[in-house]
């Protein structure tokens, strides 16, 4: 099988764990490939140096309100009435593959879609002294219109229900993962952000467009993007302004465990980012894997 890009590994037709060399962006340097099966495997809120920050000709954000049961959902997760927070990681994955799952689906009638690469993935990347975590996929992304239609209102009949069993699944003192069942798994980000942007480009459209708000507002912003170094080709780039107790989901080590704690099942590829290491070929006497034991003259092999 020929490999899809250096560095990463194959055997026996499973994806093995691989880290490829990659330049330094935004605090991250390297780029570990988290790819376990084949068939299975993809301190307050502004400091970071990573946020966007406008040209001085782009065009004005407009805001919106939120839905009135979007606010009640917001209302309900920002305030921690859903105990496990590890699941935001797990929605927002799961809609990253989604999100790729109908570009390729789409692609098939229409190829075009796939002219700004074929490449279909998602890659997570940390900063860990400011409590940022970023989650790009080059999936189907979304219009300006798209946006509002799909993070500032919901269906009300599924709020409302999901409402009703998440206070029932409490009330029963039970951790339940009800939060990706209603189409709501996108608001779990806001379980451990105090701000969210959501930075997208669909193909369908020549412009890339920026969705942003806080926990604790009832409204959010969407503006074009216009900084050249932001731009992307296709898909969707969301980014967590972690909250202060939170920050600890930023290390990379973290985000692998939970990857493959919840995620073990998606179809794609999912590359993470972390610290700079380093290779380094050293001369060695006998093989690490024998062992010579005192009053033997024979090597000892472990395993």
């Amino acid at each position: 099988v020929t490999n899809p890009e250096p560095g990463v590994s194959r055997l026996g037709g499973k994806r093995l764990f691989s880290v490829l060399a990659a330049p330094k962006l935004n605090g991250a340097e390297s780029l570990s490939s988290l790819k376990l099966r084949e068939s299975a495997l993809v301190g307050r809120r502004y400091e970071s140096s990573a946020a966007a920050v406008d040209s001085s000709d782009a065009p004005p954000a407009e805001k919106f309100e939120y839905q009135a049961e979007v606010n009640r959902l917001m209302d309900l997760i920002v305030h921690s009435l859903y105990s496990n927070k590890e699941v935001f990681l797990r929605e927002l994955v799961s809609n990253a593959s989604d999100a790729l799952d109908k570009l390729r689906y789409l692609s098939v009638t229409d190829p075009d879609l796939l002219k700004d690469g074929p490449e279909l993935d998602i890659r997570i990347q940390t900063d860990k002294d400011n409590g940022i975590i970023t989650i790009t996929d080059s999936g189907i992304g979304m219009t300006r219109q798209e946006l509002v239609d799909s993070l500032g209102t919901i269906a009300s009949s599924g709020t409302a229900k999901f409402l009703k069993t998440l206070k029932e699944s409490q009330e029963a003192n039970v951790d339940s993962n009800l939060i990706g069942q209603f189409g709501v798994g996108f608001y779990s980000a806001f379980l451990v952000s105090d701000k969210v942007a959501v930075s997208t480009k669909s193909p369908k459209s020549e412009q890339q467009y920026v969705w942003e708000a806080e926990a604790e507002s009832n409204s959010y912003t969407i503006r074009e993007e216009t900084d050249p170094e932001k731009l992307i080709p296709r898909g969707t780039r969301l980014t967590l302004y972690l909250k202060r107790d939170d920050k600890g989901f930023a290390h990379p080590e973290r985000i692998q465990k939970l990857l493959k704690n919840y995620s073990q099942f998606v179809s794609f590829p999912i590359y993470t980012w972390q610290e700079k290491g380093f290779t380094k070929e050293v001369e060695v006497d006998e093989d690490p894997a024998e062992v010579k034991t005192e009053g033997d003259g024979e090597p000892k092999k472990e395993g």
